[in-house]
C-alpha cells in the first residue's frame, strides 16, 4: 500500500514549474512517490502538433534525476487513441488496489475539471490537490470553488501551499523556436535534450517559409 501522486501532463516540455508541483505534495503530504505521467494523445491539445510521446518521455525521464521519490512513468504514452484521467485512474485502481492516488493539479485546472472527460469519475478515484494561487474564475475563490467540489461531487480536494512558476510549455517553444535561452525553466539534462534534438524548431520554420 502506498500513497502515489500523479502529475499527469503533456510535458511538452516538462519545466522546473512542474517538479515544484510534484516536490511541494511530495513534502506537504507526506507521498510515498510522485508519477510523471506523459500523456499519449491528449486530446485538448489541439493547439500545436504534440511531440511524439516516446520523445516526451524521454524528457520526462531526465528531468527526473536526482529527485527522490520522482518516477517517469509511461503508463499512458503506451495506450494507444486519447487518453484520459478518467480512465487512466480506473486502470490504475485496478493494477494497485492497495493505493491511495493523489492526483496534483495545477489552480487553472480546479476551475476546469468539470469540463474534463467523467469529471465524476476523477474527482471519485482520486484525492486532488490543487496549488493555491490568487486566481479566480466568475469571482469564484479557490476556497469556494473546492467547497463547490466536495458539496457536488463528494470530492476530496485539499489546497496545495505552492507558488506556481509564471511560464508554460507553450511559451517554452516559442522561445526554443526563437533562439532564446530556456535554460532557467527546465531542469539542465532536458535543455540539452531540446538543443541536441533540434526540438521545437516549427515556428521558426515557418518564418522562414514566409519571408523566402
Amino acid at each position: 500500500m502506498g500513497k502515489i501522486g500523479i502529475m499527469g501532463g503533456t510535458f511538452d516540455p516538462i519545466h522546473n514549474g512542474h517538479l515544484l508541483l510534484g516536490e511541494q505534495a511530495y513534502e506537504e503530504y507526506g507521498l510515498d512517490q510522485i508519477w510523471y505521467m506523459p500523456s499519449g494523445q491528449p486530446p485538448h491539445k489541439k493547439d500545436h502538433n504534440v511531440t511524439a510521446g516516446r520523445i516526451r518521455l524521454e524528457m520526462t525521464r531526465l528531468a527526473m534525476e536526482g529527485h527522490e521519490g520522482f518516477t517517469c512513468s509511461d503508463f499512458e504514452v503506451m495506450r494507444s487513441g486519447n487518453t484520459y484521467t478518467s480512465q487512466t485512474l480506473e486502470m490504475l485502481h485496478g493494477l494497485y488496489p492497495g493505493h491511495t492516488f493523489y492526483f496534483i493539479i495545477g489552480a487553472d485546472s480546479l476551475y476546469e475539471i468539470e469540463h474534463w472527460h467523467k469529471p465524476e469519475k476523477v474527482l471519485a478515484q482520486a484525492v486532488i490537490l490543487a496549488a493555491v494561487r490568487e486566481y479566480e474564475s466568475a469571482g469564484r475563490s479557490m476556497e469556494k470553488q473546492i467547497a463547490y467540489l466536495k458539496d457536488t461531487y463528494q470530492a476530496d480536494v485539499r489546497m496545495l501551499h505552492c507558488r506556481e512558476i509564471d511560464i508554460s510549455s507553450a511559451e517554452l517553444r516559442r522561445m526554443t523556436a526563437l533562439g532564446e535561452s530556456i535554460d532557467a525553466f527546465v531542469p539542465g539534462p532536458v535543455a540539452r535534450y531540446i538543443q541536441e534534438h533540434h526540438l521545437y524548431q516549427e515556428v521558426a520554420e515557418c518564418r522562414k517559409s514566409l519571408h523566402s
